[in-house]
């Protein structure tokens, strides 16, 4: 009998490589499900920017009497699709993170670390789905409709450490650059999500609310805008810094190249943004640049993961660079 390992076919050894994984394919549904976790934050934007909010009126059927789009007097069948077709996208996103439930299961040896993270996708997106439920009893309000976003943040967070467990062992940390540029990445990440917050909050209170029956934040949009710059000038502030520092310390090319791309990432969304500002908030550009959020997000926490390693549980560690003082 062939193992999933063998089989001439690549797409059936994809298919199958959860059942008898390697360390190679268990990365990659990894990394699948962080691609898959940022793929629907995009496909709900979609779903805003173009009136479609409620274009499946009822939960969890599409309508009262289907779960599939059928014709309803109140609802327009474009609208009806693209719903349907974000709902779609999270059986693809449940798919993906049981292949890497059931690679964490069927590893040898087993990784408990693993397992873990793995356990929380299928628990996240039944938790999304739940809380999609909840976005449309509410007529999409901006509160429901920010913390369904925010749950995608989330598990892509989980997501990505997940990735990058699969790639080194279950040893204790090890840092490849000083203490103190390592406290600089962990600020990073905090503020990149408070960006995120900010981003949140001023989609709440603008245009695009999913549909004309939503209610929007009382906010004043220009405070709110500005607030969200503000913030957005503090990250690419701290992530120079970053990327400045690591430079001049001599730190590993991997972690050097993970700041000059998250710094990158920031200054194309910071041109999305200021682009869609004067253009008066363009469905199109909402979407774009929902997706950078997301990017910018993952560059984040791929900066900060590149600043640490794990070797395996039973290797002698490398003396660490933090034991070295710091030059005054």
């Amino acid at each position: 009998m062939k193992l999933s390992t063998d089989h001439p076919n690549r797409l059936v050894r994809l298919l199958l490589s959860p059942w008898a994984p390697t360390a190679e394919s268990f990365s990659g549904w990894a990394l699948a499900s962080v691609v898959a976790n940022a793929g629907i934050t995009v496909s709900g934007a979609a779903v805003r920017v173009t009136g479609s909010g409620l274009g499946c009126p009822t939960w969890p059927r599409c309508t009262p009497d289907s779960f599939v789009p059928v014709p309803h007097p109140e609802v327009s069948m474009a609208n009806m699709l693209v719903e349907f077709g974000n709902r779609l996208v999270t059986f693809l996103v449940l798919a993906v993170g049981v292949a890497c439930l059931l690679s964490a299961l069927r590893m040898r040896p087993r990784r408990r670390s693993l397992l873990l993270l793995t356990l929380l996708q299928p628990l996240g997106v039944v938790a999304q789905a739940l809380w999609g439920g909840l976005v449309v009893r509410t007529m999409l309000n901006p509160f429901t409709v920010s913390v369904h976003f925010l749950i995608s943040i989330g598990l892509v967070a989980a997501c990505w450490m997940l990735y990058a467990r699969t790639r080194e062992g279950d040893g204790p940390v090890r840092p490849l650059v000083h203490r103190d540029i390592r406290r600089l990445g962990h600020v990073l990440v905090p503020a990149v999500f408070a960006l995120v917050l900010a981003g949140v909050t001023a989609t709440g209170t603008g245009p695009h609310s999913g549909d004309e029956l939503a209610s929007r934040f009382d906010l004043d949009i220009e405070s709110v805008v500005r607030l969200h710059a503000d913030v957005a000038y503090l990250v690419v502030g701290l992530t120079f810094a970053l990327a400045f520092a690591l430079r001049v310390s001599g730190a590993p090319r991997p972690a050097r190249r993970a700041a000059l791309a998250l710094l990158g990432v920031e200054l194309l969304q910071g041109v999305i943004g200021y682009t869609q500002y004067f253009l008066a908030v363009p469905a199109f550009l909402v979407g774009v640049h929902v997706l950078g959020a997301t990017v910018v997000w993952i560059f984040a926490l791929r900066a900060v993961t590149a600043l640490r390693v794990r070797d395996a549980a039973d290797e002698a560690p490398a003396p660490s660079p933090t034991e070295v003082p710091a030059a005054v």
